[in-house]
């Protein structure tokens, strides 16, 4: 099967509308282009500025609806060494992300000859710059070197904890032969306690099991939307989680149910890997990771360019932020092209002299490293 018709047509879609989402709500959010924007566009910008992050739950849900085809694609674990998929993943996740990394701090010490705004990060420590290859900076309460990077990290904390889920249910399911049932328990169990407690509690934004509701919705869906399986099962999940709205509504978690429900109506029907059948819409899909992670960099270079050199017209400010839109699309192409599509060849070196150093400190890490007051 050739890499084009391998790829899933409807989730390549989802991903090119929430990776681009995110740009503009990044470029409404950190000015100070948008500040002056805002004076002829203020709903809009309002809008991006606040509403638009929730796209972010595009990426939850598909997360854990392909988390789901690959690790457990008939409901138990498939994969026989665990501890070498997890390293696989970190791998996948942190090789373009640590090129991003070098980048944003390149951009930002550019931005800082040329404008003075809150928005532009520190000049980094080297402890600082290694907390995040590990992907530690958030629970070690570090500032970020990029906007979004967070995400990284709780990507990450979200597949290890369905792996980890997955493996001891295969562990213990094998003396009862209940392997898919306990997964399954598990799976929903610890969804329906996100939905309920940890995610309307602010206070565990920074693990996985506050985020985990979205991503457990988007692999119970993979489960239950095989042809093989009956629609009430669908029908069951959104029951669940409607009446965790209808104790606390919040916009994040209606957006993951529509985009749960609208996965799970596609791979039903077919969908999923024929439609939308469009080459440009499917490319801003494919380089949607390689896009969220140049956005911020690349927006901040253009926000101090026009903070410099270009007058306070909202006008010529709005042709700003459309430049630093189209700009962060083009280097995220071209990151793809350079970097993200050509990880896997690096991935011998990276194992050897990279990722397995970091695996080993990592345990080390979180218990020796004091937090910054």
């Amino acid at each position: 099967m050739s890499a084009a018709t391998s790829r899933l047509a409807f989730i390549d879609a989802l991903k090119a509308i929430g990776s681009q989402l995110i740009v503009l709500h990044h470029l409404a959010f950190y000015g100070p282009m948008s500040d002056y924007v805002s004076e002829i566009a203020p709903a809009l910008i309002t809008w991006l500025s606040q509403e638009a992050r929730v796209a972010v739950q595009v990426f939850l849900v598909i997360g854990g609806f392909l988390a789901a085809k690959g690790l457990a694609p008939l409901g138990k674990l498939s994969v026989g060494a665990p501890l070498a998929t997890l390293r696989n993943r970190y791998r996948k996740l942190t090789t373009p992300y640590v090129a991003a990394l070098l980048l944003a701090i390149c951009c930002a010490a550019l931005a800082r000859q040329w404008m003075d705004h809150d928005s532009i990060p520190d000049a980094p420590q080297v402890r600082q710059f290694l907390i995040h290859t590990l992907l530690l900076q958030n629970l070690l309460d570090y500032d970020a070197l990029s906007a979004g990077v967070w995400y990284v990290a709780i990507d990450f904390q979200l597949f290890a904890l369905l792996l980890c889920i997955l493996w001891l249910a295969r562990g213990l399911g094998a003396r009862i032969n209940g392997t898919r049932i306990l997964g399954l328990c598990f799976i929903a169990g610890l969804g329906i306690a996100s939905l309920f407690h940890f995610n309307r509690d602010a206070d565990w934004d920074n693990w996985g099991v506050y985020f985990f509701g979205s991503y457990a919705l988007g692999t119970l869906t993979y489960w239950a939307s095989g042809r093989e399986q009956k629609p009430v099962w669908l029908g069951l999940i959104a029951a669940v989680v409607i009446g965790a709205l209808l104790i606390d509504f919040r916009s994040r978690i209606a957006v993951a149910l529509a985009v749960a429900l609208a996965l799970g109506i596609a791979r039903r029907t077919g969908a999923l890997e024929s439609w939308p059948n469009n080459r440009a819409i499917a490319y801003l899909g494919q380089i949607s990771y390689s896009v969220f992670l140049l956005n911020f960099p690349v927006g901040l270079v253009v926000n101090a360019l026009f903070a410099r050199f270009a007058p306070e017209d909202p006008a010529i400010q709005a042709i700003g932020m459309l430049f630093a839109w189209i700009a962060c699309i083009g280097a995220g192409a071209l990151f793809y092209h350079c970097v993200e599509r050509r990880a896997r060849r690096w991935e011998e070196w990276t194992s050897a002299w990279t990722v397995a150093p970091f695996l080993r400190l990592f345990g080390w890490l979180a218990l020796k490293i004091r937090l910054r007051p």
